[in-house]
């Protein structure tokens, strides 16, 4: 292993929610704290479970893997993992106005929650069957997690729900002080109201100053917000009329953007979005080493990839936005290429938010033509359906460069090819970051007449995990410094799928015992390892996986209920002696009648599924426990001073701008 794991480690595995993993399981009552205690650990080591094979585990979410922890001495020990439910998005456990109401359920503008009338005998709250990324925030003595809920599948009716306002709960949890087991103590609402509303949240990630950056992806075209008989001048319409109450208020460019989560020590929430840092289908914004550089993923189809560097550390209030041109250099193991930055321009959010609010339109931004043009460019961008002549109207460069960077940053020479680009991690110690290919399909392959063929890559149905590696003294497309020392300056593929020519008897297209259509990532820098969790329709049921990058050891580590998406992925160090990897489900049931399932029977299957969690009704809060945490790693003791200098640096920052929170 690397130096993370083999130096300096004295009495090094302290796995407190190692623990209760171990207190669900009668058979080991050994105590990690009175193994060797003056030994020092080789290696930690992820023993695969196998997929599930009958309709009892098919519709649940559980863990058969274990950690395996080998000593220099030659002792090895082993514990497993297991999974801790923390709630169902249909539990009541949020307060609300004197009212207990279930936590996926969205709030109106003025905090109340908001009604399914779709029977109009039997009106009830909606409720999110898709919970998505996850923060545990420690203030104080008090341990906080954020969460999001993308959506309600459909409502009482059975009919598509379109529009419907989103939500963040805040949860208090309280941890076993013996074995870091995490139950509910309160749960509330997040207010979004200062900020228009929330938008769909995807995923996310924690900051190391202490708070949670969400997202708003598949952002409202605002050039067909102007035609009112469109998709997206109905879904901004219903939003604004489920969340203001007035239709009027509907504007596509309030949405598509980065909110930033504060929680003070008394568990007050804030909420600010960052403008600056443009709007396109945000999958998440993962912050790099230095604090100021920032990636994203851009989910959808003729995607871009982005960059944006601050101009203060931890402050992503006012910087630059770059996007990449990719020039190919290979297509062997998922293909290769390296990263070319076009800068697109520099704004505050204060700057951005002030055009919003003008009224500015896709029309005011934009000449459009309806073929070939002289003096436009033809732009295939996820922000229209089809192939687009655009010319940026005199003047109006900073605002498209923010308010419609996909398709400003096409016009200037970026790709805009990728495909489903979702979850980010980063391993610091070795300058790497990682971004998810889901389905690397459609856009990125070759394509006869496109007007951009920059990406020519083999087919992967299944999907590939990237690594980027970061460079410093880069320099962007026109030759000027970028001001970061953590530039993706080149991207390989790094996690495979693998298609099946045709469907397995559990209903699988893509290798079972291989990753498939990657979304969340987590990397872990205590254990050297990629958490993986997937989001595919190939795999009956979807996994979180662990991948060791010193072994390149794929490991299954749990499996979620059958058509469900593994979702919320997060590797939580170093919490007051205990680790977790925090992992969520959404829309349990999905899809499950497509399927060509002959291993089980496919109607007890379904009807196993209804009795249990039901069909897309609920989702799922939780955690796996069991993950050892590693003491006395001088790297990671480094890495947690350091998170504890730029909170308390991020603190004072807000203090002297006079945006402290009210205590």
């Amino acid at each position: 292993m690397k130096k993370r794991l083999s130096i300096g480690l004295s009495m090094a595995l302290i796995a407190s929610s190692s623990l209760t993993a171990m207190a669900h399981n009668d058979s080991n009552k050994h105590d990690f704290k009175n193994w060797n205690k003056n030994n020092q650990i080789q290696s930690v080591e992820f023993i695969s479970m196998k997929a599930p094979s009958t309709i009892e585990n098919m519709v649940k979410t559980y863990t058969e893997s274990t950690v395996k922890v080998t000593f220099k001495d030659g002792t090895v020990k082993e514990v497993p993992l297991n999974y801790d439910q923390l709630y169902l998005t249909k539990d009541k456990i949020v307060e609300n106005k004197g009212e207990m109401i279930p936590a996926g359920t969205p709030i109106d503008v003025n905090g109340d929650p908001i009604v399914d009338n779709s029977i109009p005998e039997d009106p009830s709250y909606f409720i999110s069957d898709a919970p998505d990324s996850n923060s545990l925030i420690t203030k104080g003595n008090k341990t906080y997690m954020i969460s999001h809920f993308e959506y309600d599948s459909q409502n009482n009716a059975g009919e598509e729900v379109s529009g419907l306002p989103a939500s963040m709960t805040l949860t208090e949890l309280n941890r076993d002080k013996k074995t870091g087991k995490l139950t509910v103590e309160n749960a509330k609402k997040i207010d979004f109201s200062d900020v228009n509303g929330l938008w769909i949240p995807c995923n996310g990630s924690t900051t190391d100053w202490g708070t949670h950056l969400g997202s708003e992806e598949y952002e409202p075209d605002a050039r067909a917000f102007e035609n009112k008989e469109s998709g997206a001048y109905k879904e901004v319409s219903n939003f604004a009329e489920y969340y203001f109450h007035d239709s009027s208020k509907a504007n596509p460019y309030f949405y598509g953007w980065i909110p930033e989560i504060s929680v003070s020590n008394k568990g007050e929430t804030s909420v600010v979005k960052h403008y600056s840092t443009g709007r396109f289908s945000h999958e998440l914004m993962k912050v790099l080493p230095d604090n100021k550089t920032a990636l994203f993923g851009d989910d959808g189809g003729n995607t871009m990839m982005f960059m944006y560097v601050a101009d203060e550390e931890t402050d992503f209030s006012a910087g630059t936005l770059y996007a990449a041109k990719f020039d190919q250099t290979g297509t062997e193991n998922g293909g290769s290429g390296n990263l070319d930055w076009i800068k697109l321009g520099h704004a505050s959010d204060e700057e951005i938010l002030d055009l919003i609010e003008s009224g500015v339109t896709f029309s005011d931004i934009f000449e459009t033509a309806e073929e070939p043009t002289d003096g436009f460019t033809a732009v295939k961008t996820n922000s229209h359906k089809t192939v687009e002549y655009l010319k940026v109207k005199p003047g109006m460069e900073k605002v498209a460069a923010f308010l419609e960077p996909r398709r400003y940053g096409a016009i200037l020479g970026a790709t805009a090819e990728f495909n489903k680009m979702e979850g980010l991690a980063v391993n610091e110690e070795d300058s790497k970051a990682y971004v998810a290919i889901s389905y690397q399909n459609g856009s990125m392959e070759k394509q006869e007449n496109a007007v951009q063929d920059d990406i020519q890559l083999h087919k992967i149905d299944s999907g590939v995990t990237y690594q980027l590696n970061l460079e410093k003294d880069q320099n962007d497309h026109s030759g000027a410094k970028i001001p970061s020392s953590y530039v993706p300056a080149s991207m390989e593929g790094l996690v495979l799928g693998e298609d099946l020519s045709s469907p397995d008897e559990f209903g699988n297209t893509a290798d079972p015992d291989k990753v498939a259509n990657p979304d969340n990532l987590s990397f872990s820098e205590q254990l050297d390892t990629l958490f993986i969790g997937e989001d595919s329709g190939m795999h009956t049921n979807n996994f979180v996986w662990a991948y060791n990058m010193e072994t390149k050891k794929l490991s299954r580590i749990l499996s979620v209920p059958v058509g469900a998406e593994a979702t919320g992925l997060s590797a939580v160090e170093g919490v007051k002696g205990s680790s977790y990897v925090l992992s969520n489900y959404q829309h349990p049931g999905a899809d499950l009648g497509e399927k060509e399932i002959t291993a089980v029977d496919k109607d007890k299957l379904e009807q196993a599924m209804k009795e249990t969690l039901g069909i897309m009704e609920t989702g799922g809060v939780g955690y796996i426990a069991g993950i050892p945490e590693i003491k006395g790693n001088q790297k990671w003791n480094e890495h947690a001073a350091k998170n504890r200098d730029n909170h308390k640096k991020h603190e004072n920052s807000k203090r002297a701008s006079g945006k402290n929170e009210q205590e």
